[in-house]
């Protein structure tokens, strides 16, 4: 599970992330709201943790515009205001719950795990993109109403390329989250490719419409249609 904290002080921000992480959570940081922004449009979070009093574009703002976009990942704010008014506001702009600081790390963590379950009802556990269909609870992938049988990492792939449907991922993006590598080389985009070209044969070549393709130069979209 991956989440997002946007948080200004580096003591806290530091703590957050080592104690997220020995809860086996992926945990990135920003420490801005233009960080923490520009985060959320590049990468797939299932929480963001976001204080609201951030330098340059504060935590509301980000809020708003996330929710603007449509995006209804659970937004888990942390604040050192604790004015009825402002908790009001903040849920008011699409937070799903509040925390006043200072706080005990074990009720951050239980709200957290709290989100996650109330989120888990709302959120997609399956994808879908013409006929092809993948469930994440069964780990069942069908086209076609064909069954496709895909390896461990062939999934994620797959999942991360729904995840971002219509969108192009490049190999850079792949790199880090699918792989998990800090840094792209020669070898893991010879991986990638190796793994595109293997995906591709399971869930495009028995059929006449074509949903993964290569953006040269770019990197990959999955689509039902022209990009």
């Amino acid at each position: 599970m991956r989440i997002l904290v946007v948080e200004d002080e580096k003591k806290v921000a530091r703590a957050l992330r080592e104690g997220l992480e020995a809860e086996h959570f992926e945990v990135a940081v920003a420490h801005t709201g233009e960080e923490g922004f520009f985060l959320v449009n590049e990468r797939v979070f299932d929480l963001i943790v976001l204080d609201l009093m951030l330098p340059g574009r504060d935590g509301l703002d980000v809020l708003r515009n996330i929710r603007k976009r449509g995006l209804q990942t659970p937004v888990l704010i942390l604040t050192a205001r604790d004015a009825i008014d402002d908790r009001v506001l903040g849920l008011d702009s699409g937070a799903d719950d509040y925390l006043v600081k200072p706080f005990a790390f074990a009720e951050l963590l239980a709200r957290i795990r709290a989100l996650v379950r109330r989120g888990r009802t709302d959120q997609v556990l399956r994808f879908k993109l013409g006929d092809l269909e993948l469930d994440l609870v069964s780990r069942h992938v069908a086209r076609g109403g064909y069954a496709l049988s895909l390896t461990a990492r062939e999934f994620e792939l797959l999942e991360y390329l729904l995840r971002h449907a219509g969108h192009t991922v490049s190999r850079e993006m792949l790199a880090r989250d699918v792989w998990k590598e800090p840094q792209r080389d020669a070898t893991t985009d010879n991986l990638i490719d190796v793994h595109i070209a293997r995906l591709r044969k399971k869930i495009d070549e028995p059929f006449a419409r074509l949903l993964l393709r290569t953006i040269r130069g770019v990197g990959f979209v999955l689509s039902e249609g022209e990009v």
